[in-house]
């Protein structure tokens, strides 16, 4: 792992306090260039937490908060008619950006949601049927409140399949919850704009050498295994998809190269496993009934399968 990247980890584990595992992967996904999806209840830091990503990787942060009435013109941008020029002229929305945070998604229709789906899949934006690519480092997080149902529409499978990972933030530890408040209260908390520790290029060329980082075939078989396993579980009404498939090798990779190894082992698939398919499958009608949650699911079934040597 490069330098830059380790300081880049530091700064931001003392920024955002208790959630070290959820800020690696974080970081794991846009190395591998995915999308992530967060869940939590309100004041657990997510917004902070995708912000001070954005700026110790020296990009732009766009915020945009998903309501009953967003348009999908305010995600991507319209055209109008500019009367002094006598042309139309093309404003770009906020999805222009290196970092767009999609804050409480699951607030807004179908039909405004499905605005991300062609920049997050192909990484361009169709406005009034032209097409303008985003930029090469291009990263879309989306909250949702796990509390609060009334006024939601759930994201459809096919969207949630867009995201690499599903994250659940949980409350961190009486220890550093206690600390949090401690420096809040002292006002030695740093709430200050992160520093820029990487470059969008370094970022990039970082992004090059973790393509390079080596999946045997054992390994491949390993992840094949587990994501054909939830196809064939009578504890799972629909199994993962192929795109499951290679969200687990791309963001072994990733975690790998944050381990500072240059070859993923079944540990990292077993890492990267739960948040990659947590949002993909769903479990049969008998499985809820019985109370059983994905992620229990989700380990029994990596658990029944052969660890390759």
């Amino acid at each position: 792992m490069r330098t830059e990247l380790a300081t880049l980890l530091e700064d931001y584990e003392k920024r955002i306090l208790g959630q070290n595992t959820n800020i690696r992967l974080l970081l794991a996904a846009v190395l591998s260039g995915g999308h992530v999806l967060l869940e939590g209840v309100p004041g657990t830091g997510k917004t902070q937490m995708v912000k001070n990503l954005a700026f110790l990787l020296g990009g732009t942060f766009n915020r945009i908060q998903f309501t009953p009435d967003l348009l999908p013109s305010d995600i991507t941008g319209s055209t109008i008619y500019n009367m002094k020029d006598g042309q139309f002229q093309t404003l770009k929305g906020p999805i222009f950006t290196n970092v767009l945070l999609a804050d409480e998604i699951n607030r807004t229709p179908a039909k405004t949601q499905a605005a991300l789906l062609e920049a997050m899949e192909e990484k361009q934006v169709t406005i009034q049927g032209e097409t303008y690519s985003l930029q090469d480092v291009f990263f879309v997080v989306a909250t949702q409140n796990p509390m609060e149902f009334e006024g939601t529409y759930p994201l459809p499978e096919a969207q949630q399949d867009r995201f690499l990972f599903k994250l659940h933030i949980e409350f961190p530890s009486f220890e550093e919850e206690k600390h949090v408040l401690k420096q809040v209260i002292e006002k030695s908390f740093n709430t200050g704009r992160a520093e820029a520790v990487l470059d969008l290029q370094t970022f990039l060329s970082i992004r090059k050498e973790i393509e390079q980082v080596t999946i045997s075939d054992s390994v491949l078989t390993y992840i094949m295994e587990i994501v054909r396993k939830t196809r064939d579980s009578e504890s799972i009404r629909f199994g993962a998809s192929t795109r499951a498939a290679i969200s687990i090798g791309k963001a072994a990779q990733a975690w790998a190269y944050l381990m500072d190894r240059d070859y993923v082992t079944p540990d990292d698939i077993k890492m990267v496993a739960k948040p990659a398919l947590r949002h993909r499958i769903q479990l049969s009608p008998h499985m809820e009934l019985e109370g059983a949650t994905v992620d229990q699911i989700i380990e029994e079934l990596v658990g029944s399968i052969t660890v390759p040597r």
